[in-house]
């Protein structure tokens, strides 16, 4: 039997993935999909987006790989492992903290993911040179291009897409960072991943704000980490008291997924273990950061990228939801702020607190 090249460079290909750290690899096609595309044109007719106005500036190249960069014919798909050691949900009764979302707790996935990208991408250009397969053409991509990572995902196999829309897999459950090396080269295709949530909805009852119009459709303008770290400005009132403790992101929907039990720790990256002042970090000390001391606590962190600001508003409406009275002078201080947004929530905190 003659050895097809392009499947044993693929072999090799996923064995040099996973000795960087990827602990899913799959082969999704480049071309558009019909149904894919038409989920995503209804969804930002519908606004669902909320402000997030890249998301629907560049639909056309988010509609498919080719749509972006016509000469791709494969996307190889990756995932990398941030599985926590602790429960995520542990500090949801513990008010006078603030809950940081898992994955932001150690280092900026966007760097540690895109080297580890950029270094596979290197290999495969050599390494198809080396096989006689020519100059091949590459593209290495996390989170911030007009890229559909999660569907792309699935059809490469790494898992499905959960009825809260994230990446499932049977393997590392909901813990999964995605990065997309684009190639010109007609790589053998993965098979895709079954969906197999079933009659589950335990993400759906877990979210906060009823952020699920339905199973397997996420309402940006509802979802909590839409709420404090994509938002500008003052949260709307009536998910303020929702948002609890939760001062970036939310890990909710996420944490009570069942296939989380598979997820073994084993596989997540050192890189990506919380640093210890953001595993409990109390509400006391971060109401009290200017922007120097903002930019020194979270420098290296995905947090550094929403500023102070929109930082410290988000403790404010924790507070507000502690109960603390401890707080209050502190949260007083607050409400000459020259943010507004904060201010704002200043306000609201104070309010909160006198009534409790």
């Amino acid at each position: 039997m003659v050895n097809n090249p392009l499947s044993d460079l693929t072999e090799s290909l996923e064995a040099q993935a996973r000795a960087l750290g990827f602990c899913a690899f799959g082969i999704a096609s480049a071309e558009e999909d019909a149904d894919r595309a038409a989920r995503l044109d209804s969804w930002l007719a519908e606004g669902m987006h909320g402000s997030m106005e890249w998301m629907a500036d560049r639909a056309h190249h988010r509609r498919s790989p080719q749509g972006l960069w016509p000469e791709a014919r494969r996307v190889i798909a990756l995932g990398m492992s941030y599985a926590p050691a602790a429960d995520p949900l542990r500090l949801a009764d513990v008010p006078e903290v603030g809950r940081i979302s898992v994955y932001s707790q150690g280092a900026d996935y966007h760097d540690v993911v895109k080297k580890a990208l950029k270094h596979l991408a290197r290999w495969l250009v050599e390494e198809a040179r080396k096989r006689g397969l020519g100059d091949i053409g590459v593209k290495v991509f996390t989170d911030t291009a007009p890229v559909m990572e999660k569907p792309l995902a699935a059809a490469a196999g790494l898992g499905w897409q959960g009825k809260h829309t994230n990446v499932v897999s049977r393997e590392h459950g909901s813990w999964l960072f995605l990065g997309e090396i684009y190639t010109t080269l007609d790589l053998p295709l993965s098979t895709p991943g079954r969906d197999r949530c079933g009659s589950c909805r335990a993400c759906q009852d877990a979210c906060p704000t009823a952020a699920f119009p339905e199973p397997y459709r996420l309402d940006a303008r509802r979802c909590v980490s839409y709420l404090t770290i994509e938002h500008k400005g003052a949260i709307p009132e009536e998910f303020r008291t929702a948002l609890g403790n939760r001062i970036y992101g939310c890990d909710d929907c996420l944490a009570v997924c069942p296939w989380n039990k598979f997820a073994d720790m084993a596989h997540t990256i050192k890189a990506f273990l919380p640093r210890a002042e953001l595993t409990v970090p109390e509400l006391a000390d971060l109401l009290t950061l200017d922007d120097a001391g903002f930019r020194k606590l979270f420098s290296g962190s995905p947090i550094k990228r929403i500023g102070r600001d929109r930082f410290v508003r988000n403790c404010l409406y924790a507070a507000g939801n502690s109960g603390a009275l401890a707080l209050l002078d502190t949260v007083e201080t607050l409400r000459g702020d020259p943010d507004p947004a904060v201010a704002d929530a200043a306000d609201w905190a104070v309010g909160q607190l006198r009534k409790g």
